[in-house]
């Protein structure tokens, strides 16, 4: 049954690291929290330990590079769980190859991955949004949104063009109610993928050398409560350590 008046937080791209922590972070707060994945199988251990720790999450697999399924997941949400307050697009898609090496196929994926969905994403939550006045979306970024690095052809040239539209959108949409934000996340985070490839890098941890999940999810959380008269559109996160 709809109930219009329960508030609801969208994750996409709801990993095992920080997309996870966003949805839980949210979840703590009162907000039914839709996270999604393109497998929904991957996301079960997530809604359990929401739904133990008191909360509610609903997982939904989809695609978000495709149109389609975009539109169905939010007019879905709308119709059966609630009002979406809240947009998180959290899809990474980093990949490193030589120009040379970098095959049609590796650049059209990455871009879709990184800047097609998340516009499908920004269009479908701002449709959703503007009769109502408010909602807050936020787009995670790299250091790849702010410069091009050896082997980064591909994954910044679309992280370049989701920092785009964040800022096509934020002047659009801010106006009108909607805050959007852009986070620039600048160094490795306490993930599995650190900790198994760069034992080094993740040995940092205990120096408070690489981010925690958690505490990007609390900057999140608090972008979206910022008051209208004091937004924030770009936020960069680094550990103290991490060179600019």
């Amino acid at each position: 049954m709809t109930n219009n008046e329960q508030q609801v937080a969208v994750v996409i791209g709801a990993g095992d690291a920080t997309g996870g922590a966003i949805a839980q972070r949210f979840a703590r707060e009162g907000y039914v929290v839709v996270a999604t994945r393109r497998h929904q199988d991957a996301l079960a251990p997530l809604v359990k330990e929401i739904e133990e720790n008191g909360g509610q999450a609903i997982g939904l697999g989809c695609d978000a590079r495709d149109e389609e399924a975009m539109c169905g997941l939010f007019s879905k949400i709308e119709s059966e769980i609630g009002d979406v307050g809240v947009v998180v697009f959290n899809i990474g898609a980093n990949v490193q190859f030589p120009i040379t090496e970098t095959t049609g196929r590796v650049y059209r994926k990455v871009w879709e991955m990184a800047a097609f969905a998340g516009f499908l994403a920004g269009r479908e939550a701002a449709k959703v949004m503007l009769p109502r006045g408010r909602g807050t979306i936020i787009f995670t970024g790299a250091t790849a949104s702010m410069r091009g690095g050896p082997g980064f052809a591909a994954f910044a040239s679309a992280k370049f063009a989701l920092r785009a539209l964040a800022q096509s959108m934020a002047r659009e949409l801010g106006p009108k109610g909607i805050h959007v934000a852009h986070s620039i996340i600048d160094g490795a985070i306490d993930t599995a993928f650190i900790r198994e490839n760069f034992p080094d890098r993740y040995a940092l941890k205990a120096q408070g050398g690489i981010l925690d999940p958690d505490h990007i999810a609390e900057q999140y959380w608090q972008l979206h409560k910022q008051p209208r008269d004091c937004w924030t559109h770009e936020l960069d996160l680094r550990p103290w350590m991490e060179t600019f």
